[in-house]
């Protein structure tokens, strides 16, 4: 019996701490542990007591880089149980204020993040030095999309105009206009981006995913619509927990999420794009063909090119949004407190964002469940590290603790708001 361990003591470009071990027997991966440290963060703890309307606000300090996410979910939460719907141009507003989020969100992890791994650099900072103008489109695509946050949401991070009912004030169209140049040139990025990664040399791999994403018949999914799946789901967002189970394990303080019939699956731009390709914008389905892309992708490591093209149909939608745009006669839709429960879920960049929230007659909450993306995700990964890693085991051992580290940030995993570390222990047995 031979025994090997690979550590890994600090782990840049993903968010969240924890522990790799995978197990090898008889040349073959027996099992693949995501340990999680992540200390416990009791939003769903804090919000309790809290008036409703308070939601967006607490919820937005989640995650820096997807606030709104957090604030979208929370609010159309908070709208089912209020009995109110949000409709016409507030409705739009929100998916443009969304759309500057994925753009923002995905530009941060294709250039910053993920891109390092494909190029062989330890970070963005080493990679601007050999190719200085692919990081500064990196940057000005992110800008892009923070300046859609800062008009709309009143700030760029964690955005304080999203209310219960709309917003708290309204953008005219004088202040709409000037995004329109903007998001003209980040287009024109976001296919140059689509192109510059279909061009990265990566593996070949891929499993067969059980998919789950947000599904509109009439636009790619962002803020509402049915929750499906690739083997025949298809359920109302109030229906989460009747198909949908979050438990505790022993290595992970972060929760772990199944199908109730002890199935995992995957969210995020994989899910989202193969559930819903004829949804994206004429330019996004073309920006995909051309990049070699059927409708549906199974490989993990060309997340990073689907989130490009996601980057180019948030573009066109938020063109679309502000070309369309009237100034609506009042920002929000009034509510009135009532004793209810309220259901609701939205695509954050990483994937799928379920919250739940029961209030009593006074509008104060009572109960609060929210379920991020990485929480579904933990499993997926698991299973991608033990099914993958075994066509990799021939390689030196630095090389296979960078693909290991490269297959957990396909996923751009959102663990915690800080950096963190892997200790990645490989054990032959």
């Amino acid at each position: 019996m031979s025994r090997k361990t690979i550590k890994v003591d600090y782990l840049a470009r993903v968010e969240g701490e924890g522990a790799l071990n995978v197990t090898v027997r008889d040349g073959k991966v027996r099992d693949a542990e995501l340990r999680i440290f992540e200390p416990p963060r009791f939003f769903e703890a804090f919000l309790r007591g809290r008036d409703y309307a308070e939601a967006p606000d607490v919820t937005a300090r989640i995650c820096g880089i997807c606030p709104v996410a957090y604030q979208m979910s929370s609010v159309h939460a908070m709208e089912d149980a209020l009995g109110i719907e949000v409709n016409g141009q507030l409705r739009a507003l929100r998916r443009l204020l969304y759309c500057g989020e994925w753009i923002e969100s995905h530009a941060l992890h294709i250039y910053m993040l993920h891109a390092p791994d494909f190029l062989g650099y330890a970070g963005a900072v080493d990679m601007a030095r050999d190719h200085p103008e692919i990081v500064k489109r990196g940057l000005a695509l992110k800008k892009a999309g923070n300046t859609i946050m800062t008009v709309v949401g009143g700030r760029e991070i964690h955005p304080i105009n999203v209310r219960v009912g709309g917003f708290y004030r309204t953008p005219t169209r004088k202040e709409l206009e000037p995004l329109a140049e903007t998001l003209k040139q980040a287009r024109e990025d976001a296919l140059a981006t689509v192109r510059w990664t279909a061009g990265l040399d990566m593996p070949e791999a891929g499993r067969d995913y059980h998919l789950v994403a947000l599904h509109h018949p009439d636009e790619y999914a962002m803020n509402t619509g049915r929750i499906i799946s690739s083997r025949g789901l298809d359920i109302a967002v109030a229906d989460y927990n009747k198909h949908f189970v979050e438990s505790h394990v022993q290595r992970s303080t972060a929760l772990h999420s199944h199908l109730r019939e002890h199935d995992c699956y995957l969210v995020g731009p994989l899910a989202r794009y193969s559930l819903n390709h004829d949804q994206l914008s004429p330019l996004a389905r073309e920006a995909a063909k051309e990049a070699g892309l059927g409708k549906r992708c199974n490989n993990p490591f060309q997340s990073i090119v689907v989130r490009s093209i996601e980057v180019v149909y948030a573009c066109d939608e938020a063109l679309r949004v502000i070309a369309e745009y009237q100034e609506p006669d009042s920002p929000f839709e009034q509510a009135e407190p009532r004793s209810s429960v309220g259901f609701g879920c939205t695509e954050a960049p990483r994937g799928l964002l379920f919250h739940r929230y029961r209030l009593d007659d006074d509008g104060s909450i009572l109960e609060a469940q929210i379920v991020p993306p990485t929480a579904q995700n933990q499993p997926s990964i698991e299973a991608d590290l033990k099914e993958l890693v075994g066509d990799w085991l021939d390689l030196p051992e630095d090389a296979l603790r960078e693909r290991c580290e490269q297959t957990i940030r396909n996923y751009d995993p959102c663990i915690s708001c800080a950096t963190h570390f892997l200790k990645l222990d490989v054990r032959h047995e």
